[in-house]
Parts: C-alpha cells; sequence; structure tokens
C-alpha cells in the first residue's frame, strides 16, 4: 500500500433539525459577524433561511445575507461576496445548499484572507488562509462539506477550475436528510452520480498501488449503497432512512475515506470540468456522460481492476483469463444503471451536438493548453481527451 494522507478535521452534526443549531455553532468559532450564502430562492421558500436566521439571533451572532449562487458556480459571484465581506466586516462565513454554494463561499473565504484577485488561487497560487466556513447541506452530492476542494467557473473564457487547500476544510457541517426532501429528480439522481463517480475516481488508483482491501470494500459497498437507496428515493422523495444514507455516502465519498485523492484517477472529473464551463450542465450528469467512454478507452491498461468493480459491485461472476470480458461487462452495467436513474451516456443525451471543433476546444482547454496531462489510472494527453470526447458526443 501506497503513504496515504487522511485528514478529516471537519465536525459533523448529522440528523432531524440540526440546523437550529447554527447559532452555537458559529458562536463556538468565534464568530461575530456571519455572511449566509446560499443559492436560489427555495432556501427562502421553505423556511430555512428564518430558521438559520433564528437560531443566529439566539446566539448574539449578527450576520448579511448573499444569495443567488449558480450551479458551476460564478467568479462573479464570488467577487460580489469579497466586497461584501469586507465592507460589513465578515468574519465568518455560513454556506447554506450543496457544492456549488460551499466552493462559492470557500473561494470567497480566499478572497477577504490574501491579497490580490482571488482567481489566481485558481489558476496555481497557493492562499495562505481562508475565513473560517460552516455548511448547512441541502444538497447531497459534491461532499465539498467534508473536501479541501473549490471548483469555480470564471466567465471570462468559461474556464472551470478547482483551488484546494488545508485551510478550506468547513469548520462544521450541519447535515439533516429531510432538507434534500424536495430536490427534483433529476437533481438527485445527478447528485448520487455525483457522489458514485467521487469514489470510481478513488477505485482506478494509479499504476504500481495497491489499495488496502479494507478501502476497496468500503468504496464498492457504498457505491452499491448509493445505487440501492437512490431508486427508493426517486419512487418516494421522502423516505427519510434512503436520504440519510445517500447524504452520508456522499459526505464518506469525498472525504478521502474511500481513497487518497492524491492516488485517484480524476480524469472523468476533469473531462467534465470543461463540459460545463462550455455547457452550463449539471456537473453529475455530465460524468455520467463520459464516465463510459473514458472507461472503454483505458481499461486495457488494467483489466483486473475493472473486472473487480464488475464482480463487487454488480455481481458478475468471474472466470479468470477473461478479465477484459468481465470488465467490459461491468463498464455496460454502471451505464445500465445510469440509463435506469435517467442519467445519460453520451453526450448527446443531454442535448448537445459537439462539433469537431468544439472537441478540440475542450481537449486544449482540459490540457490547460497542450501543457499537462490528466490521468492517474492511465495519463492521457490531448490526443487522448480529443479521443474521449469524440467516443462520449
Amino acid at each position: 500500500m501506497e503513504l496515504f494522507q487522511y485528514l478529516a478535521p471537519t465536525k459533523v452534526i448529522f440528523g432531524r433539525g440540526t440546523e437550529a443549531r447554527v447559532g452555537e455553532l458559529c458562536k463556538e468559532q468565534g464568530a461575530r459577524k456571519v455572511l449566509i450564502h446560499y443559492g436560489g430562492h427555495s432556501a427562502k421558500k421553505s423556511g430555512l433561511l428564518d430558521r438559520i436566521c433564528q437560531a443566529l439571533d439566539a446566539a448574539g451572532v449578527s450576520y448579511v445575507e448573499l444569495g443567488g449562487v449558480v450551479p458551476n458556480p460564478r467568479l462573479s459571484k464570488v467577487y460580489e461576496g469579497i466586497e461584501l465581506g469586507k465592507k460589513e466586516g465578515v468574519d465568518f462565513i455560513l454556506a447554506v445548499g450543496g457544492g456549488s454554494v460551499i466552493d462559492s463561499a470557500k473561494a470567497i473565504g480566499y478572497g477577504l484572507t490574501n491579497e490580490g484577485d482571488v482567481w489566481d488561487y485558481y489558476t496555481g497560487k497557493a492562499p495562505a488562509a481562508c475565513t473560517p466556513i460552516g455548511a448547512v447541506l441541502t444538497i447531497a452530492a459534491a461532499g465539498s462539506e467534508m473536501s479541501n476542494a473549490s471548483i469555480i467557473t470564471n466567465e471570462d473564457g468559461w474556464l472551470k477550475r478547482g483551488a484546494y487547500s488545508p485551510y478550506a476544510y468547513c469548520k462544521f457541517a450541519v447535515m439533516d436528510p429531510e432538507l434534500t426532501y424536495t430536490l427534483p429528480p433529476y437533481q438527485t439522481a445527478s447528485g448520487c452520480t455525483d457522489i458514485i463517480v467521487h469514489s470510481l475516481e478513488r477505485f482506478f488508483v494509479k499504476p504500481n498501488v495497491k489499495q488496502l482491501n479494507l478501502t476497496d470494500g468500503i468504496a464498492e459497498t457504498l457505491i452499491k449503497n448509493v445505487m440501492r437507496n437512490v431508486k427508493i428515493a426517486l419512487k418516494k422523495p421522502t423516505d427519510y432512512d434512503a436520504r440519510a444514507e445517500i447524504m452520508w455516502s456522499g459526505t464518506l465519498s469525498h472525504n478521502d475515506i474511500t481513497g487518497d485523492r492524491t492516488l485517484g484517477d480524476w480524469a472523468c472529473h476533469q473531462l467534465e470540468h470543461e463540459l460545463g464551463g462550455m455547457f452550463d450542465i449539471a456537473h453529475g450528469a455530465g460524468l455520467a456522460a463520459v464516465w463510459g467512454s473514458w472507461a472503454r478507452y483505458v481499461m486495457p491498461t488494467n483489466p483486473a481492476r475493472f473486472a473487480q468493480l464488475a464482480v463487487n459491485v454488480f455481481g458478475i461472476p468471474f472466470t479468470a483469463g477473461d478479465e477484459e470480458k468481465i470488465a467490459l461487462e461491468g463498464i455496460e452495467a454502471m451505464e445500465a444503471f445510469f440509463k435506469s436513474i435517467d442519467m445519460p451516456t453520451k453526450i448527446s443525451d443531454m442535448g448537445i451536438e459537439l462539433t469537431d471543433e468544439q472537441i478540440k476546444e475542450l481537449a486544449y482547454k482540459c490540457s490547460f493548453k497542450n501543457t499537462r496531462t490528466i490521468g492517474g489510472f492511465k495519463a492521457l494527453d490531448i490526443n487522448d481527451m480529443e479521443a474521449i470526447y469524440k467516443l462520449a458526443k
């Protein structure tokens, strides 16, 4: 087993009605002025924002609000938050929403505590600090509540880039599965796809890396758990147990317990980021659209790894010497699952007809202007990226 790192500093408060504790939690962090950062109108219409404000009032913590975060969160909103935070003297950020809101909050936190343009931290410069952040989770998907990642889209060129820093871990994450009851089916399915692919990215490790059997077992069980419970949640959106299983899986899938991020692949995420930047699609849906094509392209590198997934997740019988056949059956089974929850398995399934020029542009951006490769399981250069986009179109 390779040397790996596991860090999970976020305090988790899980269960019904836990959002009522945000006041005391912010106060524990020494917060005096909180920026409540959220997405659209649902947080207000549902009464969630009112309950959070009441909790802050009861704890004697003042606050200011900034909504309007959209999927694939925008740099312009981050700039707005930085300006507001500086003007109001904000010393704590409370993200109320899913991964997009949490990512935006982290970016604002970088901007409030570091000099210069915050975008620099998404193009290679390392931040030296971040304003403390807490989260009230309303969507089970990205796992941002317990990861050090933040993904932001710059409207100037529609570049989608990530920043990763130990300063960006949330101080606490409040998780009430009931807050996910009203999610539309497509958003529920897209979120669950994101959860699954987070563990798949870690499962397909770099060459010569030997994962612990326990780590593999956690990843495989988590994937099966999400596959089972998303079907229940789609049929009965208010099934608390199914929603709780999904929410906790989303958190564990992205806090490195299913594998150290640095040992995994991540090519599908990189390929999807460019699709998300160009077409503003749901992240999980984009992942589903490219995963099968990526898998077929890289599978010959290590068919046994794909065969293990097929056997342990989908119950496909194992026969020695047939690893490649079993691997392909497993890939087909994963795509069949995506289809069963109305997720795309091709880019055209999302109403996007890629042109050759767009494929070249996507690969050019994904390769950072032909200056990098992506992927850990198999390193992919700009030509490989083009080939996978073509397979996925």
